[in-house]
């Protein structure tokens, strides 16, 4: 079956994985940087804030297999909301500004299972 450009796809042609994940959530933090002047989630410290993440994941004992994975990203291209981490496998994309927004996303989400509904990226955000 084949899709047209741009179609999601169902579940009927992605059926659910019938296998664990090795991490109960990963998140992904966009570190990308542009040159040219054009808007990238390293102009927003990016990389302090996926610094903090994964000091607070260990300090918090979520590291390792069935817990939390912390890692960098190029660019995951919604720009425009940056700087951006999105976490799976709830699919669920942040934009944060400071170091108490990651702290809630650690506590709330990658510990808690609730998404910060108030850091959620809006979904017509992109490049």
């Amino acid at each position: 079956m084949a899709l047209l450009a741009g179609a999601r796809p169902s579940a009927a042609v992605c059926p659910p994985l019938k296998f664990m994940s090795y991490y109960q959530r990963h998140i992904f933090f966009c570190l990308n940087e542009r040159k040219n002047g054009e808007a990238a989630c390293a102009q927003h410290a990016a990389q302090a804030a996926f610094d903090h993440c994964k000091k607070l994941v260990k300090v918090a004992g979520l590291t390792g297999p069935g817990a939390v994975r912390v890692n960098k990203a190029g660019c995951l291209d919604r720009c425009a909301g940056g700087p951006v981490a999105v976490v799976y496998p709830e699919a669920v994309w942040y934009t944060y500004v400071d170091q108490q927004d990651i702290e809630e996303i650690v506590q709330v989400h990658l510990k808690g299972g609730q998404v910060v509904d108030r850091l959620v990226l809006p979904a017509d955000v992109g490049r």
